[in-house]
This record gives C-alpha cells, structure tokens and sequence, in this order.
C-alpha cells in the first residue's frame, strides 16, 4: 500500500473519560459551583454523574451547549446512598474514599463485570485510614462503607494492580482531618496519577512529591474552577492507528505538548513503527507511510489503555511486534490480553502471551467474528484492524458507548470505505 496521505483528516474525539470523572469528584468535594466544558458523555461518566447527584452532590447542564454545573459541598457527603456503579471502575475505585471522608452508610455496587474487578487493595487502604469497609467475599463490589471520616497520617501502597486505587485515595486525601503522606511502589500506569495530582492543584489542593514514589497532601479541600476537558488521548488512539495503516494523516484538535493524558504518547509508538508524528502546542497529527515497521519491543505499562490498539494493527506490520510491561491488562473490563490473543487467533495471526507480554507476528487476516467481551477497547482497535482486513465483524458493537457512542459513525466519516485487498 503506497496511497499518498492527501489532506489532513480533523478527528472529532469526545472529551477524556479519565478527566471527566476526576474532574467531576473533585468539583463535587469543592467549596463553589465548577463549570466542566466539554466533558465526555458516555455510559461510564454518566454514570458517575449519577452516582454524585444520588451522594447528593447537585450536577446540572449549563447554559452552555456542552457544559456542566457542579455544585460543590465542600467535603464528605452526609447521610448515606447505595451507589450503582454500572460497568464504570472509577466510580468504584474514585468514590468509597470519598464518602469515607463523609458521615453516614454507603453501598457501592455494580454490574457484573464490575463486581469481578479487584477492590481488595482500596479497601485494606481506607480501613488504615480508619474506615469502616466491607467488601464482598472475593474482595470486590458490593462495598459497604459506613463513613465517620478519615484520619491521615502514612499510608503505603502497593501500586502494582491499578493507579486506580492511589487516585482515589490522593483526592480523598485533602478531606481528611490531618495531612497525608502516601508511599507507592510498583506503581503502574504513572502518567494517570501525574493527571490526578495535576488535577487536584487546578482544584486547590496542596500537593508535593518529597520523594520518588512519596507523595504528601496537605487537608484544607478543595475551591471550585473551570474546567474545559481535552479530548480522549486513548480514545485517540484509534484515530492515530488508523492513520498509521492506511497511509493517510489524521489531526487530534485540543490534544497538544501540554496534553494532561499519558496516553498521547501512543503516538511515539506509531512513530517507532513508521508513521510520520508531529505534537505541536493544540493539535497531533499522524501520517500513515504506508508500511507498518515491527521488528521492535515496546513497554506500554504506562499507556496500557493503548496497548490493545497497536496489538490489534500488529498483524500488518513487517516484523514481529512485542508489547510488554501490562499484565494489570489483565485485570480490567476483560483479561485484556488474552481477549486480543484470542482474537487474533481467530484472525489466523500468530500470538504468543506471556503474564504480562504479548508477541504479534505479521501475516495474513482472515475474516472473523471478534468477541468484544463487553470490552469498549477491544471493539475499536479491531475496528481499526478492519479497515484493512476485510471480513472483521464485531459480536457487540454497541459496547462502545462506555467511552465512544458515537465511534463507528466517526470512524466511517474519517474512513468511508474499508481498503479492501490492501496489505502493507
């Protein structure tokens, strides 16, 4: 495949999940009104949305297209809920620490999947901090906190499973009755707490990092802002990828140098693999070259959302590609690498896994029937591999909304057709 890229193609990606739901709780624990612009309206934040106004936090539609009011209450919510989470884990793992620092009894429950995802390591956190927590048996949803407020002090975490847990409890943190100094280790997935600190200054929060992996919050709470979101660097993903293989050039607005989001560095990945990146101040765009380099071995511990993304595409580049580093992959909506594993079995690719790795060797795709798993992220990245291997169909495609309801009418607008009997 050697088509020129042509003009720029402008992806319309919505606002980041990870921003919107960080953004949300902090606005929701602050002294104020906060005007969010642009945030992400998916299944995951609406639920979360849903879940602060049954906490009693009020969260209304500005007058702006696209902008939401939240009405601060200026700390811990007071006399108990039962919180549905649906399939959205940072509620799970965002909002048990914060209605600890409240009064009254909460019950946080889920969906199915949800419930199958690890909560034990949150739990033994806040029960340091002086909660009282129960989980269920397996050490997960439903959690049932009866709230008294948090004391702070030194708190050790083992970061190894998800940032998830170390977010949560950090936004807590400023609510509770004296300072808190967490120590981290084997923390995966930086870049996201790098966000939530970000974050949490921009609230008024007082953060610093004393030393690697020591990081201690001062209490005092939170002042309401304003907030615009930025678009969704690893919903972004599927954009870049899909420049990448089909030789064209696909501009991200609102996603610059100054990006908030880890995950735009996907695109240095691309970039190992042949396309053509330029990051400037509020844009990225990447150019497809027409071939897709492999012959290399990434660690994507720190991006791991996007993992599945190169993964997915990996069976069309012109060496073996091995991503390491993202064996938490394992532990999210789905056992995300055997699910990519499996199918790209299914799509006559070799594979080979190991606990946290996964080898993808070139070769032709044959037509497959993909198993989403309920996995918004499987579904698109396959959906990019489609676009040069005929014959990909998606068993739930509708899983997309978690993130991205509108993702197959973007990716048809950027991609009309798929690019059928092109290879590399």
């Amino acid at each position: 495949m050697t088509a020129p890229a042509g003009p720029a193609l402008t992806a319309r990606i919505p606002g980041s999940k990870s921003i919107t739901n960080r953004a949300l709780l902090l606005a929701a624990a602050a002294t104020g009104t906060s005007r969010l612009r642009a945030p992400l309206t998916s299944d995951d934040t609406l639920a979360f949305r849903t879940a602060l106004t049954d906490l009693g936090v009020p969260v209304a539609t500005g007058p702006q297209d696209g902008e939401w009011r939240v009405t601060g209450i200026g700390g811990g919510p007071s006399g108990g809920a039962t919180i549905r989470c649906a399939d959205a884990g940072t509620a799970a793992r965002f909002l048990p620490p914060f209605a600890a620092t409240g009064r009254g009894r909460y019950l946080f429950d889920g969906s199915d999947q949800l419930r199958a995802r690890p909560l034990r390591p949150l739990a033994d956190a806040l029960r340091r901090l002086g909660a009282d927590v129960r989980a269920a048996g397996s050490g997960g949803l439903p959690l049932l906190v009866d709230a008294d407020g948090l004391r702070g002090g030194e708190l050790a975490v083992d970061g190894r499973h998800s940032s998830q847990f170390l977010s949560g409890l950090l936004m807590a943190a400023p609510l509770l009755d004296t300072p808190l100094t967490v120590t981290v280790r084997d923390l995966v997935s930086r870049p996201y707490i790098d966000m939530t600190v970000a974050l949490m200054r921009r609230f008024g929060a007082r953060v610093t990092e004393e030393a690697p992996g020591v990081i201690g919050i001062g209490t005092g709470g939170y002042t309401a802002t304003d907030l615009a979101i930025e678009p969704d660097a690893s919903t972004a993903s599927y954009a870049f990828a899909a420049a990448a293989v089909t030789g064209r050039a696909v501009t991200v607005p609102g996603l610059g140098r100054d990006s908030l989001q880890g995950d735009l560095g996907f695109v240095e990945v691309l970039r190992t693999a042949g396309a053509r990146v330029a990051v400037g101040a509020d844009a990225t765009t990447v150019t497809g070259t027409g071939r897709l380099r492999g012959g290399f071995e990434v660690d994507m511990g720190a991006i791991s959302d996007t993992f599945m993304t190169l993964a997915a595409i990996a069976p069309l580049a012109d060496a073996p590609i091995t991503i390491r580093g993202i064996a938490h992959a394992r532990l999210k909506e789905s056992d995300r690498i055997e699910a990519v594993a499996g199918n790209l079995a299914a799509c006559g690719v070799t594979v080979e896994t190991a606990q946290d790795r996964i080898t993808v060797h070139p070769g032709p795709v044959r037509p497959a029937r993909i198993r989403c798993h309920r996995d918004h992220r499987i579904a698109m990245a396959f959906s990019v591999l489609g676009l040069r291997a005929p014959g990909i169909e998606l068993d739930d495609p509708s899983c997309v909304t978690k993130t991205f309801p509108g993702f197959h009418t973007e990716l048809r607008r950027l991609f009309p057709a798929p690019l059928e009997g092109e290879r590399r």
